[in-house]
């Protein structure tokens, strides 16, 4: 299967920083806060959503929105590509992403039983320069903790989740392998790729 698998000073100079307006703080400060505020929301919403009531479907669509609105999946989905995605036609490009999101939503809303029950506690945050890693461990009942990390895009208007690392295993470079390791092996046709998520999607709906 194509898609099989289916964000981390104290001395007297530095207590005088922090008794001076906030225009001294250093620019990582509050790309570290609002990546922090952006994943403590995020993660709170999807716990509510798979510990909270409703059906399924409810909760399907619920993921869905979350998915749409907080994950970047346009720049997900061309990290994925790789550099396929230059030899890939501009219909190509539209189809195979209105597909990769399809497939992506499938993935994640197939394993929404396995969390019932789950916790998010957060843990620090490093910035870097258009983007943050913000540490947390995952906790499900009979399961052992998950240290998971949300790679969070700080360069878009607005904070998207580019990444999921868990247990060090990227989301994206995972993908991306295994979509290169199809194409490599079907002629590098990226419309072959577009039929298999095709028939991948058909097999799950």
């Amino acid at each position: 299967m194509i898609h099989r698998r289916l964000f981390m000073k104290i001395t007297a100079a530095s207590a005088l920083i922090l008794a001076t307006p906030l225009a001294w703080r250093p620019a990582w400060a509050d790309a570290d806060d609002q990546a922090t505020a952006f994943i403590k929301r995020l993660s709170d919403r999807l716990t509510s959503v798979v510990n909270g009531p409703g059906n399924e479907a409810d909760k399907r669509a619920q993921m869905r929105q979350i998915i749409d609105h907080d994950v970047d999946v346009e720049s997900v989905g061309r990290f994925c590509l790789g550099r396929f995605w230059n030899t890939a036609t501009p219909e190509q490009r539209q189809e195979y992403l209105r597909l990769f999101h399809d497939v992506l939503v499938n993935s994640i809303n197939s394993h929404l039983g396995e969390y019932a029950g789950v916790r998010i506690t957060l843990g620090r945050t490093v910035p870097g320069d258009d983007q943050a890693t913000v540490s947390s461990t995952v906790e499900r009942p009979n399961n052992p903790p998950t240290e998971v990390k949300w790679i969070v895009s700080l360069s878009s208007g607005g904070p998207k989740v580019v990444d999921v690392v868990a247990e060090g295993t990227s989301m994206r470079l995972t993908q991306r392998e295994d979509y290169a390791s199809y194409l490599l092996h079907n002629g590098s046709n990226v419309q072959k790729l577009i039929a298999a998520m095709k028939q991948q999607l058909a097999q799950n709906s």
